[in-house]
């Protein structure tokens, strides 16, 4: 028998979109644009896979999910919502929808999730906890949709998780949502980073020391692993665990076992492992520096993490997440403008969202002005680019940054061809900065920025029209 697949999105056209493709699949398709109809259906007994958008007319489509589950939890639910934040791909999970799909979406995988939906039985899945509110990670670029949704299926499982990523990048944040939107959130978070402690303490630190075990274990101390009990152990940067301490974790890992330093009595292990590092671990088995057994002990499921530089389309709503903090830190509440944001898009970001935080929180401590325009930003980065240039031998010309951020935005694809339309691309991203600048520079005059830019006046005002660009006057 054909399988009948139920669409409910107030959005005539994904409704027209889903109907052509199910179809063509194989699928009979019935849609509708409201909520009260879907649940009519539903309850009539109608359907076999339910796909629903989160906001509706009339009713949330993340809070029908729980009344669908009961009524008949046979049937699956695929969430799909252009509120493409991390709260909404754990809701789904925690309210028991089989996937979740950020809009916009690839049909292929739609209609591939819709064949796995329709082959597996409903998963179980936690209920949803009131008042988890708070957003730790933020963005909607596809690599952290990529990122919310390996968070969503992990989080109600004990799987080790191995979480890479450069500096900066958020490594512990994530690490962090595994844990507080998952069934061990009730027990302690610890985070212990292997770099930050001396080598002959690692063991200690890890597995706790009884008395006398050591010149000055003058009693018993606990260890990360006791103090983690029933929660989550997060090991920070774990290519640089020595090699005796990653020996004696491969054994608790394989037999889920520990004992303290100087200690007899096996102690069982109940804690979920989290690990992450920037560092190549292939490489450094290569070199002998980390255990190839402990890596495959370790990267169970490996998410990771975005440079900053890959993902600019997140920096507006970062520095918007970042604004809002300060303020309620108590600075006075400030703006970054549009002309400005686009500059900070053009920074390479070696320190990834810790260097824009950071940047953002300086910007509102120590400049008055309300709205921060692209002069300050420019006088912020240019000393730090300058100095970081000089350091590791780059090239400082304008061309030689362009050259840096090609390159990023190639290594971003994975080895596969960008698509088409480069050349406009870096055309249109270097052209609106580099008028503002100039607007800036000669303080909103727009003949001396034509003589500059070596434009026509006129062409140079119909720029700034359909450019939307703000002039800046009486800047000093």
């Amino acid at each position: 028998m054909t399988a009948t697949v139920l669409v409910a999105d107030d959005d005539h056209g994904i409704r027209t979109v889903l109907t052509q493709a199910l179809g063509r699949a194989g699928y009979d398709v019935r849609t509708t644009s409201n909520a009260a109809t879907l649940w009519r259906w539903v309850s009539d007994g109608d359907g076999d896979l339910v796909i629903t958008d989160v906001i509706m007319p009339d009713e949330n489509g993340l809070d029908l999910i729980p009344r669908i589950k009961k009524m008949r939890p046979d049937l699956n639910v695929i969430v799909m919502s252009a509120q493409n934040t991390l709260l909404t791909a754990v809701k789904a999970a925690e309210r028991g929808a089989f996937e979740y799909l950020p809009k916009p979406f690839d049909l292929g995988e739609l209609v591939a999730v819709v064949g796995r939906a329709l082959s597996l039985k409903p998963s179980e899945h936690l209920p949803a906890e009131d008042g988890a509110e708070r957003l730790p990670i933020v963005g909607r670029s596809a690599a952290m949709q990529d990122i919310y949704r390996a968070v969503a299926r992990l989080m109600n499982t004990d799987l080790t998780v191995m979480i890479t990523g450069e500096s900066g990048t958020g490594k512990e944040l994530v690490a962090r949502a595994l844990h507080d939107f998952g069934r061990r959130r009730g027990a302690p978070f610890v985070a212990v980073n292997m770099a930050a402690i001396p080598r002959e303490l690692i063991e200690s630190e890890l597995f706790g020391h009884e008395r006398g075990s050591f010149t000055g274990a003058m009693q018993r101390a606990s260890g990360r692993f006791e103090q983690a009990e029933g929660g989550t152990l997060f090991l920070d940067e774990i290519g640089d665990m020595p090699p005796e301490a990653q020996t004696r974790l491969l054994r608790v890992l394989q037999d889920g076992r520990y004992t303290t330093v100087g200690g007899r009595t096996p102690i069982k292990a109940n804690v979920r492992i989290v690990a992450a590092t920037h560092r190549d671990l292939t490489q450094l088995i290569k070199l002998g520096m980390f255990r190839e057994d402990l890596f495959y002990r370790l990267n169970v499921v490996p998410i990771r993490i975005p440079p900053l530089r890959q993902r600019s389309e997140d920096i507006p709503e970062l520095i918007g997440h970042f604004l809002a903090q300060s303020a309620a830190e108590g600075l006075q509440p400030k703006q970054i403008s549009a002309q400005a944001i686009d500059r900070l898009k053009l920074h390479r970001w070696p320190g990834n969202v810790r260097e824009l935080e950071n940047l953002v929180k300086r910007l509102v401590a120590l400049y008055g002005e309300p709205v921060i325009g692209p002069e300050v930003i420019e006088m912020e980065l240019a000393g730090s680019n300058a100095a970081r240039a000089a350091e590791e031998g780059q090239p400082t010309t304008l061309a030689g940054t362009i050259e840096r951020h090609l390159r990023d935005y190639f290594d971003s694809h994975n080895g596969q061809l960008p698509p088409r339309g480069l050349y406009d691309r870096v055309l249109r991203e270097l052209e609106r900065p580099l008028i503002s600048l100039t607007l800036a520079a000669t303080r909103g005059n727009q003949v001396k920025a034509a003589e500059i830019l070596g434009l026509n006046r006129n062409t140079l005002r119909k720029k700034i029209r359909d450019l939307e660009i703000g002039v800046v006057r009486g800047v000093k």
